[in-house]
């Protein structure tokens, strides 16, 4: 890798000669300007507005715009003597934890490769020793003609140092959350919780870029003289209205997701609306009771024959069911007078016989 920095940490009195690397490469599909009537290139050329032509890149230095608009030149030798201790060193100023270090501060990563072979025990000294404090360190640093905040930690057997954003460059989150007064209730944290459970984690090295594929795709279409891909249509999302029901649908399709069978929805009792009663309507007004007497009267007189007609049918069966009792009773009558004239017939024969 190619080094964008030469210099050295500042340990104390240690001093450790080290390359500055970068640590991250972009992946992204840059594009470039064209004219769209045919196609040409649209290039910026870098000309001096006092002699009207364009000049090539060894003619072109720094300056400093003062407020007046005056052009200050500053060249690179006037910034390589800044009365700074960090023009061309790392200097370590604390040790500090690294929770202590808010993410919104981190800026670019590099790494800090050991410059020869003297650097190679200093360098590890360090590293061993931030790994067995678990801590990191807070260094300050110069580069591209600015001072800046550092922070190294150990990543691997390396030594690696994140950029850190000044704390004034970083804005405060006013105005950014809700003004509005809002109840979370346990139930909806707690179908949070499972549905973070059922995400689960990720290995990072498993992510890609989509987009980026998304755009080789069409570029290799459009190449090739085929038509893009479209773009698929967008899943459908209506307005959440029951925050409940989007947690408990969300943590089911990620069980589903992941294979696993969601657990059986507790029946819920179906709710039906009462009828409404009617309102009982105003008796019209009356002079001398009748209306209401002869209502009364019609109301009772279908209950009397319903009460007859009912009784009526009760004496039938009664009647119906008693004639069979009757008849049985004679037989059973008729039998047992018929047992005792033989019965007396038989005593008569046998005293015939002895008298003889």
């Amino acid at each position: 890798m190619r080094s964008i920095w030469n210099g050295a940490i500042s340990f104390g009195l240690v001093s450790i000669p080290i390359k500055l690397v970068n640590a991250t490469e972009s992946h992204s599909i840059s594009f470039r300007q064209i004219h769209t009537e045919d196609g040409g290139r649209i290039r910026y050329r870098k000309v001096c507005e006092l002699e009207d032509r364009e000049v090539n890149q060894a003619e072109i230095g720094k300056g400093y715009e003062d407020a007046d608009g005056t052009i200050i030149p500053i060249t690179d030798e006037d910034l390589s003597h800044l009365p700074l201790p960090t023009a061309k060193t790392i200097e370590i100023v604390a040790f500090v934890p690294a929770e202590r270090i808010d993410p919104l501060q981190m800026d670019a990563a590099y790494y800090l490769q050991a410059g020869g072979a003297p650097a190679a025990k200093p360098y590890t000294l360090l590293r061993e020793a931030l790994k067995r404090s678990n801590k990191v360190a807070i260094a300050k640093y110069a580069l591209r003609g600015r001072e800046r905040l550092g922070m190294l930690r150990v990543v691997g057997d390396a030594i690696a140092m994140h950029g850190l954003l000044w704390p004034d460059e970083v804005r405060a989150p006013e105005g950014v959350a809700p003004d509005t007064s809002v109840t979370v209730r346990d139930k909806e944290l707690d179908l949070a919780d499972a549905l973070m459970d059922t995400l689960g984690e990720v290995d990072l090295d498993d992510l890609h870029d989509e987009y980026r594929e998304a755009v080789e795709e069409v570029v290799a279409a459009k190449a090739a003289g085929e038509t893009p891909p479209e773009l698929p249509a967008p899943a459908s999302s209506g307005k959440v209205l029951d925050l409940m029901a989007a947690l408990e649908k969300s943590v089911r399709a990620a069980k589903e997701s992941r294979g696993e069978e969601p657990a059986a929805e507790p029946e819920r009792a179906e709710v039906r609306p009462l009828p409404q009663r009617k309102s009982a309507r105003a008796a019209p007004k009356q002079t001398g009771g009748k209306k209401s007497t002869s209502t009364a009267e019609k109301t009772a007189a279908p209950a009397k024959k319903t009460a007859a007609k009912s009784t009526a049918k009760s004496a039938q069966g009664a009647k119906k069911t008693a004639a069979p009792a009757k008849s049985t009773a004679k037989k059973t009558a008729a039998k047992k007078t018929t047992t005792s004239k033989s019965t007396g017939a038989a005593k008569k024969t046998a005293s015939r016989k002895r008298s003889a």
